[in-house]
């Protein structure tokens, strides 16, 4: 079966413990991926702070372009401290597998955020991967200007979290 990882870390100018508040909350997933993508609560919204569970949503790409749904699955893997870790392993109508992990880590006066990303979506894998490649950078870049600016701004496009 055809599949890809991507990983991808960058420094972020806060504490883990800053960057792990952030990272719980459902309201900096809409930032970081905005205006790339946004997610659409099917059912159930996205919980304030996320929890172990899964949320059906729809994807939409720049100008509302619909990618189909994904699935969001949200567990809290082990890991030795100080790391903190957040995963969702979910999927979708492009992806058999989206395998997402979210690891905070102390840096230097910061945080050393790193996005690892275990892709399968068959014949589409080369394609998903890339724009998943680009996707992650993007995400890091919001987190970067986020962070510098001490506070996330909502995405008028996406729904409020409950």
């Amino acid at each position: 079966m055809s599949h890809r990882s991507i990983a991808l870390s960058t420094h972020l100018p806060a504490s883990p413990d800053e960057v792990w508040e952030f990272a719980m909350q459902s309201a900096t997933l809409h930032h970081v991926a905005a205006p790339l993508l946004r997610f659409e609560a099917e059912g159930p919204p996205l919980p304030r702070r996320w929890r172990e569970g899964a949320w059906r949503v729809q994807l939409r790409g720049p100008l509302g372009l619909p990618l189909g749904w994904q699935e969001i699955r949200v567990s809290f893997p082990d890991a030795p401290p100080p790391l903190l870790r957040i995963r969702d392993e979910g999927c979708g109508a492009l992806t058999r597998r989206w395998d997402h992990l979210i690891e905070i880590a102390p840096d230097g006066d910061g945080t050393r955020y790193t996005d690892t990303v275990e892709i399968e979506a068959g014949a589409l894998t080369p394609l998903v991967a890339l724009a998943a490649r680009g996707l992650y950078a993007h995400r890091q870049r919001r987190w970067r200007r986020m962070l510098s600016s001490g506070r996330p701004r909502r995405d008028p496009g996406a729904r409020p979290p409950a």
